[in-house]
């Protein structure tokens, strides 16, 4: 159910960054932010590339370094939308909600014990 409850949160944050908003999941945001590809020897074609930004609470409790990536102020902000993602799935959103936030919970300990954490968004 967990797996469940996380692959439809994943496809709920890709849509809508597909539609170009910034999803904010309490720990921190998701957003696809402008890059640079380069092709061949002297070509460069501008492509788009999703980021997760820690929120800064959690970034300065658990002294973590990231890489800064400028999201566009004019971006559209979302929250999750509980009720949609348990549509999807077919589960009470009081349920994904709580699987959501046990979820980032988990995440928080392992990060304050120091363990290699892979977060996994399809």
């Amino acid at each position: 159910e967990i797996c469940k409850v996380w692959a439809a949160t994943s496809k709920y944050i890709r849509r809508q960054l597909l539609q170009k908003r910034v999803v904010e999941i309490g720990v921190g945001t998701f957003a696809v932010v402008p890059a640079r590809a380069t092709v061949g020897e002297d070509k460069v074609l501008p492509v788009e590339r999703p980021v997760f930004q820690p929120c800064r609470f959690l970034k300065k409790f658990y002294k973590l370094k990231c890489a800064k990536s400028k999201i566009a102020d004019e971006t559209p902000v979302v929250q999750l939308d509980f009720e949609q993602i348990a549509t999807d799935i077919h589960f009470r959103p009081a349920i994904v909600e709580q699987c959501i936030h046990e979820t980032l919970l988990f995440f928080a300990g392992a990060l304050r014990d120091k363990k290699e954490v892979e977060f996994f968004f399809k």
